[in-house]
Parts: C-alpha cells; sequence; structure tokens
C-alpha cells in the first residue's frame, strides 16, 4: 500500500494554461502596485501627524479628527488588503484569496451604493459642500488642514470665498470689526496676483480689499465663489472624471474576475 500525503496547494506546473498564468501574474503585479501606493499613503500620514506634532500632549485628544488620520488609516487598509491579495496569489492560498475577492466586493458594492445615494442626494451634498466650507473660513487662523485645503482651493480655481469674497467677514481675523493688520481683508491666496515682480509672494495684497467696491476689487482680488468654480471646473471635466472613474471601477471588477478565476483552478485541481 502506498501513502499518498494530500496537498491543499496544487503543483503550479500543471494543468495551467499560458492564460492562467498571465491573469495570475498579472494580480500579483496589480497589488503590487496598491501595495506600493498603500504604503505611500501610509508614510504621508505618520509624516504629517509628526511634522504638525499630533502626538503631543496638548494635540493628542483631537487626533481622531486630523485629516492625514484619514490618509495613514486608508494606506494602512490598502496595503493589507492588496499585500493578501498578493501572497495570496503568488502562494494559491484558498483563503487569503477568499478574504481578499471577499473585500473587493464589498468595496464595489459600496462605491455602488455610494454613487446611487450621491446622485439622489445631490442638492444635500452642495448644502454640506457650502456648510463645510464656511466652516473652514471661520476656523482658517486656527486650522492648518483647512487652511492649507483653503488656500489650494481659491488658488488653484481663482476664487474668494464660498459664494464670493465676502464670506470672509465670518472669520475673525478677517471681519471688519477685528482689532488686527487683516481687518476687512482676505487671504492672499484671494488676490489676482499675489506675486510682487513675479517672484515675492506678497502676503498682504488682500488686506483691506472688502473696503472696496467691486468695480475696483476685480482687478486686485477674484470676486467669485468657489462653489460656483469647482461647479464650473466638474462639468468642464466630466468628461475626464467619467473616464477616470470607469477606469478604476472596471479595474476592480477585472481583479475580482481574476481572483474568482484564480480560485476555480486551484479548487478543480486539489488534490
Amino acid at each position: 500500500v502506498i501513502n499518498v500525503k494530500l496537498h491543499t496547494q496544487i503543483d503550479p506546473c500543471y494543468g495551467y494554461s499560458f492564460m492562467d498564468y498571465f491573469l495570475k501574474y498579472f494580480l500579483i503585479i496589480c497589488n503590487l502596485l496598491f501595495t506600493v501606493l498603500g504604503l505611500l499613503l501610509l508614510a504621508l500620514g505618520v509624516w504629517g501627524l509628526i511634522s504638525k506634532e499630533s502626538f503631543a500632549q496638548e494635540k493628542i485628544s483631537s487626533i481622531g479628527t486630523d485629516p492625514m488620520l484619514v490618509v495613514l488609516s486608508v494606506g494602512f487598509l490598502l496595503t493589507v488588503l492588496c499585500l493578501s491579495g498578493c501572497v495570496g496569489a503568488l502562494r494559491e492560498n484558498r483563503c487569503l484569496l477568499k478574504l481578499f475577492s471577499a473585500t473587493v466586493l464589498v468595496l464595489i458594492t459600496a462605491q455602488v451604493i455610494i454613487a446611487i445615494v450621491a446622485h439622489t442626494l445631490q442638492d444635500q451634498i452642495e448644502g454640506n459642500l457650502r456648510s463645510g466650507m464656511l466652516v473652514a473660513i471661520a476656523r482658517y487662523q486656527d486650522d492648518l488642514d483647512l487652511r492649507f485645503i483653503t488656500d489650494e482651493i481659491q488658488s488653484n480655481l481663482q476664487c474668494c470665498g464660498a459664494d464670493n469674497y465676502r464670506d470672509w467677514e465670518i472669520n475673525i481675523y478677517y471681519n471688519c470689526s477685528a482689532p488686527g493688520v487683516l481687518a476687512c481683508g482676505v487671504p492672499a491666496t484671494c488676490c489676482v496676483d499675489p506675486l510682487e515682480n513675479g517672484t515675492v509672494w506678497n502676503s498682504q495684497c488682500g488686506v483691506g480689499a472688502q473696503l472696496l467696491d467691486e468695480f475696483t476689487a476685480q482687478s486686485v482680488i477674484f470676486l467669485g465663489g468657489c462653489l460656483g468654480e469647482i461647479s464650473r471646473w466638474i462639468k468642464q471635466h466630466e468628461g475626464l472624471i467619467g473616464i477616470i472613474v470607469t477606469v478604476v471601477f472596471g479595474v476592480q471588477i477585472l481583479i475580482l474576475f481574476i481572483t474568482i478565476r484564480l480560485l476555480e483552478r486551484i479548487n478543480r485541481h486539489k488534490v
């Protein structure tokens, strides 16, 4: 009697077509690339928290609202997920592949639900976006993350405030009743030309802008609000946005399909 030892892992050289090998290593490469992306996000999140001294005793209580914690969490989850898929495909481990495929399926389902809800609640989302931007304006000087986001939006979209430049009145430092030099002004990222002589950043270019009439102010600062510019930007780039969304969603579907096919092949050759 010959005792045959049962193996749960199949011989990788047996019964595999060229297409099976191609799909297997395509899955491995995709997961490696996303693992690297996850590690970069993880490193960025850690760097952001450390550079802002978020772990300091006086700031640790508010670390839960730090955007860098979100970046760190996404990086960690993406790294763990894609690493499990990569190792599972490389070692043909059914447990890891089942975990990976189930997670990807959940993510795809969640994205579909979010897209449907977002389409249904467009007006409410726009209202929440406006409220969020007004909060960012009010806390501009006190929250470095909100300040960075607001500056990036205003400078890149060439806008000022949520609805218009007078929204900066709600900020206690830019309000006309404020005692400081910033009173009745707007941030430099609202300025049409924040660079003096094209080289030196002029942080005081928006001082007193709220005191100007609109005709005079338009040569100094951007008058339009950022909500309108965001909507305009989305409409101008909706084709590109659609392509990116389709590609990202398609890649996820493809990865799920390849994982399921690999699992079927492993189960078929199980001894």
